[in-house]
């Protein structure tokens, strides 16, 4: 290769081009950089034209030149700065021809004197145009591969998101009307997270046929055998974890299929049945009926599913005191099947299903559900440990598992609704998170069902609805309870004008109605102003005493409920709104048996469970299940 020239571009003499422009006179060059106008060595149109050809012979955009000023000025081809290169002058990146691209005689041309229009020329040694070229080359190359990276990796990232929003099933997320609304939000726009777990005991696949379950409830819509409520606090600084034992008696609304349009009345069975009047939709609406808790979303799971989740989770650590053998005995027919020894053991796939679905060898199942809320805690910690959160490729894992394993409320019918839900969960530290089971005794009318402890069940259920959290390891301020937001809206209507019907509910939880209590009640309210007050002949069965007013009516009905709720004492969260009453319809419960006011309560504290209430902490890693001796081996 031939020397470079003032701006680096080297010629080859083999080139036939090149050895013309050394013929015709090595010295014209420079003359024709002087009389092509004095542009500096950042090029321009006319700067010393090749073989001393005339300024337009020579000139070329910065672009031609990006393109291929190199390798015309190596190659000598009429490319290197004929009339087609023609462009703007003073291009940075430099024309064809800058100070002799053509000259061919093997010498580095002499730039022309100063003053004779050759400019000032700068200090040091430019980089070669080759030089620059090639890396102007190699960043391209590796722009263009990361771009194609990029996209590549964004088109298959959308085509899998897209694969998981496949898998989900969804639902709609209420049933019924249970009259209970949403949380107002503090100052900040928070509110507490409410999401209902169901676990369904369907048999009507092979896959879950083949998991377990009497093979006589085939083609029976499946029951939600497993029932949790999850709260997590406004501020996510805490989490609870409610189950009802699934042979619980409870008020079970009016609800409608969404799927096939079944219509199913109100009822009082157990609370298993809720899941086969009308979908969890209905297990929802139940379940804010009961508590007075607005519950933002429901997931499901059945058996498959959760061999499915345990699978992706991995081995998840539980303990037994004694060595158990889940199996049918003479007294008792069927069994989980599940087999363990003593201590501590790993479980994952088909053996994590038995271990939640034990239920004899725990005693009953409030012991199953403890050994759930076993489970469900070290889950926690292993996810945690995983970095589960936050890796990717664990996150891929579950969410391949999940979005197959799980059927959820329609507002989580895509991959990253569930993912932000997710998220909302990651920060609480495990010692914030605790499970109970809603205290119950037996149930008079049938020995195999229960019923719940009133008084228990309802501290509990405040304590979610002022979202007080179940332990007392935060800070002072996270231990007091929500205040009550103030109502906005219209002024009720006066008292006088106000017809309200009082109805008898006080035969609850196993207690016989007291008698003339929706009379009292009345009178009570007549003596307040409210002269258009009256009794019900109708009885009814409520744990909490409630005050509905139409749904139609809206904010004045609202308004008007409120000021018969503050004249006799009652909270706020009892007051909800119905389809199926006329009016204002009070109905004492069994909380107010007694009194003209309703008897005030104090407001629970951080960590005041009930004391027949299961106490489980997601910090405790010393938890190990006491098994029934005939289940033992």
């Amino acid at each position: 290769m031939g020397h470079s020239s003032v701006r680096g571009e080297g010629t080859r003499e083999s080139v036939p081009h090149a050895r013309d422009a050394r013929d015709r006179g090595r010295g014209d060059t420079a003359d024709g950089a002087a009389a092509s106008g004095g542009n500096d060595d950042r090029g321009g149109s006319g700067g010393g034209a090749a073989g001393g050809g005339t300024g337009a012979e020579a000139s070329g955009t910065g672009a031609r030149a990006r393109r291929g000023g190199a390798r015309g000025a190596d190659a000598g081809g009429p490319d290197a700065g004929g009339p087609d290169a023609d462009g703007p002058d003073g291009d940075d990146d430099g024309g064809a021809g800058s100070a002799g691209t053509g000259g061919g005689s093997g010498r580095r041309v002499r730039p022309a004197p100063r003053g004779a229009g050759a400019g000032r020329r700068r200090a040091g040694r430019r980089p070669s145009r080759r030089a620059r070229g090639g890396k102007r080359r190699v960043f391209r190359w590796i722009a263009s591969v990361l771009s194609l990276l990029i996209l590549g990796t964004a088109g298959a990232g959308y085509l899998y998101i897209e694969h998981l929003n496949g898998n989900i099933r969804s639902g709609s997320r209420s049933g019924g009307e249970s009259g209970v609304q949403k949380a107002k939000p503090d100052a900040f726009g928070n509110t507490p997270l409410n999401i209902l777990l169901i676990g369904a005991d369907g048999r009507n696949s092979k896959e879950n046929l083949a998991l377990g379950g009497a093979k006589d409830t085939v083609g029976d819509k499946p029951r939600g055998d497993v029932q949790m409520l999850l709260h997590v606090s406004k501020d996510r600084r805490s989490a609870a974890v409610v189950s009802i034992p699934r042979d619980t008696r409870v008020d079970i609304p009016a609800c409608q299929d969404a799927d096939t349009g079944e219509k199913f009345p109100a009822t009082n069975r157990i609370i298993t049945q809720s899941l086969q009047r009308g979908g969890p939709g209905c297990t929802l609406t139940t379940w804010e009926k009961l508590t007075g808790v607005y519950i933002d979303h429901w997931m499901m799971v059945d058996f498959a599913g959760v061999v499915r989740m345990a699978d992706a989770v991995g081995g998840v650590p539980v303990c037994v005191r004694q060595n158990v053998h889940d199996r049918p005995t003479a007294q008792v027919k069927g069994g989980s099947g599940l087999k363990l020894r003593q201590g501590t053991t790993y479980v994952k796939g088909e053996q994590a299903l038995q271990w939640l679905r034990t239920r004899h060898a725990f005693f009953n199942d409030q012991g199953r559900a403890k050994a759930q809320h076993m489970y469900m805690n070290a889950m926690l910690r292993q996810l945690k440990h995983q970095n589960a959160f936050t890796d990717a490729g664990r996150i891929t894992d579950l969410a391949e598992a999940g979005t197959k394993a799980l059927q959820v409320s329609e507002e989580l019918d895509s991959v990253d609704r569930l993912f932000a839900l997710a998220m909302e969960l990651k920060d609480v530290p495990t010692d914030r998170i605790t499970m109970t089971t809603l205290p119950t005794v037996e149930d008079p009318a049938n020995r195999a069902h229960l019923l719940p402890v009133r008084s228990s069940a309802e501290r509990i259920w405040r304590m979610l609805r002022e979202d007080v959290p179940f332990d007392s390891n935060g800070k002072a301020a996270d231990a007091k309870p929500s205040a009550a937001p103030k109502e906005t809206g219209p002024a009720a209507a006066a008292p006088a004008s106000l017809a309200v019907t009082v109805v008898n509910g006080t035969g609850a939880d196993g207690q016989y109605p007291v008698k003339g209590r929706a009379g009292g009640v009345a009178e009570t309210l007549r003596g307040k102003g409210f002269t258009r007050a009256d009794s019900s002949q109708a009885a009814a069965s409520a744990a909490q005493t409630r005050l509905e007013y139409p749904k139609a009516s809206g904010a004045q009905g609202r308004a008007d409920a409120l000021s018969v709720a503050k004249a006799v004492g009652i909270p706020a969260t009892a007051v909800r709104a119905a389809d199926g009453v006329a009016g204002l319809t009070l109905t004492v419960g069994a909380d107010w048996r007694e009194g003209d006011a309703f008897p005030r309560q104090e407001a629970p504290k951080a960590g005041d469970l009930p004391d027949d209430a299961e106490n489980s902490n997601g910090a405790d890693t010393e938890a190990c299940m006491e098994v029934y001796k005939p289940y033992r081996w």
